[in-house]
């Protein structure tokens, strides 16, 4: 299986694939091919809840093509609990800045094909 596959199968689970250096112990996410700190190519794979607070956010009202249905919606940047890592999502139902105060408690709910990783409000 590929990385990308195991990161899809363990998104619908609520989970994230992560790396963690061998080396220095940094955490990455699944797609890093070296260390960002210490320049290391030895990672172990680590598995985290995906579970965090959103740190930013865009709400999207005229949505490209397929993605009408889901208007409006936001595309959310998650800062994972606990550790460095930011993970970008898509969560459905967000109309204006009320809708998702930054902080907001999120949690990584699915993937979806043409959305990607599916987060939601706790």
């Amino acid at each position: 299986m590929t990385i990308e596959e195991q990161l899809i199968e363990y998104a619908k689970q609520g989970k994230l694939l992560t790396h963690k250096c061998t080396k220095c112990g940094y955490l990455h996410l699944s797609t890093a091919y070296y260390c960002l700190k210490c320049g290391s190519q030895g990672f172990e794979d680590v598995v985290l809840d995906g579970v965090g607070s959103v740190a930013t956010y865009t709400i999207i009202t005229v949505a490209p093509a397929g993605f009408e249905k889901y208007t409006p919606y936001a595309f959310v940047v998650l800062q994972l609990d606990n550790t460095n890592l930011r993970i970008s999502g898509f969560m459905a139902g967000i109309a204006t800045p009320e809708d998702l105060p930054v902080g907001t408690r999120a949690k990584i709910t699915g993937f979806e094909d043409g959305c990607g990783i599916i987060i939601k409000k706790q």
